[in-house]
């Protein structure tokens, strides 16, 4: 069994679907696909600008990198040269140190030696007039060179 289209229902469809179509399409279907094709666009935009900031941070990170370690080369590099100048002016003030303890111990060796040799010819000195005093007493009369000192002076 056949049955024939009816065609007058047939394009009464046909028509109510177009005009629903239509219908839908203006209040629907296109601010809805707009707003996916929008939603879609920003989306992209946003994910483009996030791997630009990533792309950025990233530079700005091996920049600051790069910086720490131009500071830390500079900073030991002025260390070094702070250390070295100690270093020298301590060895400096070492070997100063040293000539000045040198020569302040040749003054006080020059010192003992006058002074000992000051006191060799006072014991010289006193030995002579106590042997002239001594020899005096023992002979009974005055000894020849009785009263002068080891200079040859006379004590008169």
């Amino acid at each position: 069994m056949h049955i024939p289209p009816d065609w007058g229902i047939f394009f009464t469809l046909i028509v109510s679907f177009l005009i629903f179509w239509f219908i839908f399409d203006r209040l629907f279907f296109g601010p809805f696909l707009k707003l996916l094709g929008d939603r879609e666009r920003k989306l992209k935009d946003l994910n483009a600008r996030a791997e630009q900031l990533l792309k950025e941070e990233k530079a700005a990170g091996q920049e600051r990198d790069r910086q720490l370690i131009e500071l830390r080369r500079e900073a030991l590099a002025v260390r070094e040269a702070e250390r070295r100048k100690a270093e020298a002016d301590a060895t400096r003030l070492i070997e100063a140190a040293k000539v000045e303890a040198h020569s302040a111990l040749e003054r006080v060796r020059a010192e003992i030696e006058n002074e000992l040799h000051a006191g060799e010819r006072e014991l010289e000195r006193l030995s002579r007039v106590l042997a002239v005093e001594l020899a005096g007493r023992v002979l009974g009369r005055p000894v020849d060179g009785a009263g002068q000192d080891a200079e040859g002076t006379s004590n008169n």
